[in-house]
Formats: structure tokens, C-alpha cells, sequence
């Protein structure tokens, strides 16, 4: 129908066609996929889709992703469901249609929303008998309840547990340097504490980190598996800075550096420690810059240290950037996998809650039980649709069918006269 047929058709909105409200009314721009399936939206019901408000404006924007083929079970309420609740009477919602929740939700024809009574595996109940109940009730729900692991809780319980392993291990090795258990490890706490203080700190805060980690695992906490994440790459800037430093070390200029070291950093007590470790007697020999002590004197038969401390450096260092970098790849797949899976320890999206835009309401229910009436009408009249409704236990939701020919409602009412036999074939090839 084009411009000038609608304005004969309609003289007064000819006149009044530049007001923008009725032009938006009149023409409206098409919507993807462009089908002539008519959309459900606030402006597509007429007057039989207010918002509590009195606005348009206002309709929640679940109306858009209702889809515009009920499902079977909303028709026929003998149809069996695909769902039911160990715990509820019914798997019906108030609208017919089978309600779920938990993992189960995301399967395919499954409903996403649960139940009065159904299994939530997210660890929250909705159930009323678990949040009013006495104890009896909530110890039954508890013992009926299934522990279900998906597929990314999984991999973040395994990417945990090694960097658990990796983590308590390098710290036992850092603790024990410390408290000079190993044959050498008084010389590295002399010679090369800059890189043990680090490796001492990153062990520590990994493990703190992998701590957060299981919390948030066990507890499908979000937020603790989001904290975890993010201490995951701090753990990594701790891990590599002692690598780096080890590196540089014994890869560039060793000699020089261990030749400063022993005569400016180490001191005499440093020294000392060493000369008694490594059974030697000053750097070259006592005679140059060695500390007196009862196995080094001038008289000393012991080698100089700069040999034995240079080759024991050398393995040291070699060994502690190798297992540094070594143990990156595995770093990099922990944050990976928390990146990747921390959002996603259960099916259910986010914290669970539907924003306020997209709530149903009485006046989303008006829209989208009008829009489903109106196809009807379209498609079998309006004592089919009328009969379908009922039947379907919306008539609370719906004021009334909106035809295109006349603009009328035809309203509905628990008292309607049973359809004739060509209705009933319409409507049981329609919930077939």
C-alpha cells in the first residue's frame, strides 16, 4: 500500500502525517531477517501492550527474544516433558511451559529457567521448603542433590593442582636453602640472595594464590576465581624475575661480576663463609684478600675460591633459570585456563540475574500473549485462537485478540462456546 492510498483511506491522518508520533506508528523500519512474520514489540500490539508506566518505552526488552513459535508443551499440557524435577510436583510453570535450571538447562530443548522445586546445581535452592522448610527438608534436598563438575571447572581443578604442585615444591626447596640443609646452600645464601629472595616470594604468593584459587573452585565463587586470575599474572612477574636475573648473570660477564662481588659485596664475614664451605683460602690464594680464620692463613696449603666458586656458580645459575623458565609454559597455561574458564565454573551466566530491562512483567506477558493470539486469529480465526489460549491457561496474561482488519480486540473469556470440528482439526494439527 503506498502513501497516497493511506491518505485516502485515511483523511485525518493525511493531514496530520508530519506528526513524528504517528509516523512512527505508521511506518515502522524493518527488522532482520526482514520476514513477514510480524515482530513482537511494544508498537506491533496496539493498545493492548501498556507498560506500567503508561510508555512504551518501558516494555521489557524480553519481548524481543521471545521466539515466535511456541513451543508444544505450551499448547498441549498432555505432552510429556523433557524435564522433571526429582524434588517438584510439577515441572510446569505458570504459563504451561517446562521450567529448569543447573547444568541440565543448557541441553538441547531444555528450559533455562527453574522451578519452584527444581534442582539447581549452581548451590543455590530455589525451592521454598529449602528456604522456609525445617531441617528435615533442607537435609533431604541436600541429600538428593548431585555434584556436577562441567567441563571448564574441570580443566581449572587440573590447571590448580599443578600449579599447587609446583608452587609448594619450589617453596620447600626455598625453605630449605634457607635453613641450610643442602651441602651448598650457606654459599647461595651468600652469593646469590637477590635471586633466592625472589624465588622465596613468588613461591609464597603462588601458593597464596593457588589457596584463592580452590576457594573460588569449591565454592563456585566468581569473584574469588577473578582475584585468583589476576594473581596468577602477578605470580608470573614473580617467576620470571629471578630467571631473568640468573640469566644475565652467568650468561654475560660471569668472572667480572664474581670477581666485584668478592671484593666489594661480600664483605669479610661473606667470605668467610665461603673460604669454609668450599675449603679454600682466599681468591687466589691466601695471600689475596682472604679472611683469617684456623683452615686459611698465610701459611694455608688450601686453594684460592675463585675456581671452585666460579664453577659452582655456573651449575647453580644454569640449574635456576632452566627450571625458572622452564616452569613458564606452565604458568602461561594456568592464567590461560583462568582467563579462559573462571567465569564459567557453573552453566549459569554471570551472578544469575536477569537485568531489570529484560524482567517479565504483567504488561511483557500482555505483549507477548497478544502477539501469539493475533498469529493465530491470523492463521485459523479467532474462535481457534480463543479456544488455544484458554486451553493454554493465558487468557490471565492477554486482553484480548487484535485483528488487522478492523483494528478490533476480540476479547477473551473463560466462557467461551467449544470450537467447531474444523477448529479442533486446526488446533490438534497445531500442538501435533
Amino acid at each position: 500500500m503506498n502513501i497516497k492510498s493511506r491518505a485516502s483511506k485515511h483523511p485525518s491522518s493525511a493531514k496530520t502525517h508530519v506528526d513524528p508520533g504517528r509516523l512512527s506508528d505508521d511506518f515502522q523500519p524493518p527488522s532482520a531477517p526482514f520476514t513477514q512474520t510480524h515482530s513482537i514489540s511494544p508498537s506491533s500490539s496496539g493498545s493492548a501492550m501498556p507498560s506500567p508506566s503508561g510508555s512504551s518505552t518501558n516494555i521489557s526488552l524480553t519481548v524481543n527474544y521471545v521466539p515466535l513459535k511456541f513451543s508444544g508443551a505450551l499448547l498441549e499440557s498432555s505432552r510429556p516433558r523433557q524435564r522433571k524435577s526429582k524434588n517438584a510436583m510439577s515441572g510446569v510453570g505458570a504459563m504451561g511451559i517446562p521450567r529448569g535450571g543447573g547444568i541440565d538447562a543448557f541441553r538441547s530443548g531444555e528450559a533455562r529457567m527453574p522451578a519452584e522445586n527444581d534442582d539447581d546445581y549452581d548451590g543455590v535452592n530455589v525451592s521454598s521448603a529449602w528456604r522456609f522448610g525445617d531441617e528435615r527438608s533442607k537435609r533431604r534436598a541436600t541429600k538428593n542433590t548431585e555434584l556436577r563438575w562441567n567441563t571448564f571447572k574441570i580443566i581449572l581443578f587440573l590447571s590448580n593442582t599443578i600449579f599447587s604442585v609446583y608452587t609448594l615444591i619450589t617453596l620447600i626447596f626455598c625453605l630449605l636453602t634457607w635453613f641450610d640443609v643442602f651441602q651448598h646452600a650457606d654459599v647461595i645464601r651468600v652469593g646469590n640472595r637477590t635471586e633466592l629472595i625472589f624465588s622465596t616470594l613468588a613461591a609464597i604468593f603462588g601458593l597464596f594464590t593457588a589457596m584463592v584459587g580452590w576457594a573460588g573452585i569449591l565454592l563456585n565463587n566468581r569473584g574469588f576465581l577473578a582475584v585468583y586470575t589476576f594473581f596468577l599474572w602477578l605470580t608470573f612477574a614473580f617467576l620470571v624475575i629471578p630467571g631473568y636475573i640468573t640469566y644475565k648473570k652467568r650468561t654475560f660477564n660471569l668472572e667480572g661480576k664474581l670477581n666485584s662481588e668478592w671484593s666489594r659485596a661480600l664483605g669479610a664475614e661473606g667470605r668467610l663463609r665461603i673460604q669454609n664451605r668450599l675449603q679454600c683460602c682466599g681468591w687466589f690464594s691466601p695471600f689475596v684478600e682472604a679472611t683469617i680464620s684456623q683452615t686459611c692463613y698465610a701459611r694455608s696449603v688450601l686453594p684460592g675460591c675463585k675456581l671452585a666458586y666460579m664453577n659452582l656458580q655456573r651449575r647453580i645459575l644454569e640449574r635456576w633459570y632452566t627450571i625458572t623458565f622452564g616452569l613458564v609454559p606452565l604458568q602461561l597455561s594456568a592464567i590461560v585456563a583462568g582467563l579462559l574458564c573462571s567465569n564459567h565454573v557453573t552453566y549459569r551466566f554471570g551472578k544469575g540475574m536477569i537485568p531489570k530491562r529484560y524482567q517479565l512483567d504483567p504488561s511483557v506477558m500482555k505483549v507477548i500473549v497478544n502477539s501469539y493470539a493475533s498469529q493465530l486469529a491470523e492463521q485459523y480465526g479467532t474462535d481457534v485462537a480463543s479456544d488455544m489460549i484458554v486451553k493454554s491457561g493465558m487468557q490471565t496474561f492477554g486482553s484480548g485478540l487484535v485483528t488487522h482488519d478492523n483494528s478490533a480486540s476480540y476479547l477473551l473469556s473463560s466462557h467461551l462456546t467449544p470450537p467447531s470440528r474444523e477448529g479442533q482439526s486446526a488446533i490438534s494439527a497445531l500442538t501435533r
